[in-house]
């Protein structure tokens, strides 16, 4: 309880205490076909395109391409984005990406891929149709759910007036967001969208993933008045919720775009330090406490909002030996 009191006076004075985590410490061993890695990001504004990069320790990455974009923004009207993009892969061995394709707008951009190279089937997806005052469609996220045997796309959204007044003015220009769903089989038809997270404040950048049957949110808590702008974990038995009360985990705050991979028990959990210009991780061991370990990860240079996830050793040498590893 001591610990818990002084946990909770460091972050009310602006400060996350975090243990120092052992440098000895490294990601599970890689197998003959595990351990392959690669990141989804953006860089800019995402006006160029979608960047990856590659790892082997998950703490490590190295830019593909000579740091230059894989695919460029292939839908949008107004504007050309491929901001915060999302990719996972199905039980049918293709890799879905999702990504947000303007600032504002009530769609966001889809396409699939057998080998993360050649894209196909590059469209805008609508995400609240019949909600003619929503404002935007930000940092979808696609989710596979083996229970359900669904994908399931997850993004932040303002309506004007649709939550308490109150919280209008809680973030700039007078944003506030909550979590919506879809879900597809095939991405050719899909659920009404709905409601998905709102837990009474601003919510951004929600990304979900599962441990032992339990679904985990990961998201930042948007509040600007009273400053908030952290990350945070919730987490239900039904990949719908109710989620319970969000716990913080980032080390730090003015950050977003929480990514999270699981090896074996071990989470490791990356956010964008968009003020500062990096990347900062925090990593729980076998479902303990927190450890901030932004002093052992390195990302290329203007990483911002991306997803980690595990490939194949065959997708992942395809990768390198078409774009070339950036030393």
């Amino acid at each position: 309880m001591r610990n818990f009191l002084i946990g909770v006076l460091l972050f009310a004075l602006g400060t996350v205490a975090f243990p120092s985590p052992s440098r000895t410490l490294q990601a599970s061993e890689p197998g003959e076909n595990s351990g392959y890695y690669v990141f989804s990001y953006f860089m800019n504004n995402g006006e160029d395109g979608v960047h990856y990069a590659v790892s082997r320790d998950v703490y490590v990455w190295k830019a593909l391409n000579d740091g230059k974009a894989i695919l460029a923004p292939p839908v949008g009207k107004k504007t050309k984005l491929t901001r915060d993009p999302s990719v996972t892969r199905g039980p049918d061995g293709i890799f879905r990406l999702v990504w947000t394709v303007s600032w504002d707008g009530r769609s966001f951009g889809y396409a699939w891929s057998k080998d993360l190279i050649e894209w196909h089937d590059a469209r805008p997806v609508p995400s609240l149709p019949d909600e003619p005052m929503a404002r935007n469609t930000w940092a979808p996220e696609v989710f596979y759910d083996d229970a359900s045997e669904q994908f399931y796309i997850i993004w932040s959204t303002t309506i004007p007036g649709r939550f308490s007044p109150a919280n209008q003015g809680s973030s700039e220009d007078r944003y506030d967001h909550r979590v919506y769903f879809t879900t597809t089989k095939d991405f050719k038809t899909f659920a009404p969208p709905k409601l998905y997270f709102d837990p009474g404040h601003n919510v951004i950048d929600a990304f979900l993933a599962k441990k032992d049957g339990v679904y985990h949110l990961f998201y930042k808590d948007e509040t600007l008045r009273p400053e908030k702008k952290i990350i945070l974990e919730a987490t239900s038995n039904n990949i719908e919720g109710p989620f319970s009360e969000g716990k913080v985990i980032s080390a730090q705050s003015w950050v977003e775009g929480p990514s999270a991979l699981l090896i074996d028990s071990d989470w490791i959990v990356y956010y964008d330090c968009y003020r500062d210009g990096k990347y900062g991780a925090v990593r729980s061991r076998n479902g303990g406490e927190w450890e901030n370990v932004a002093d052992l990860i390195s990302f290329p240079k203007g990483t911002r909002h991306g997803t980690a996830f595990e490939v194949d050793k065959e997708v992942y040498d395809n990768l390198v030996e078409k774009f070339g590893v950036q030393e």
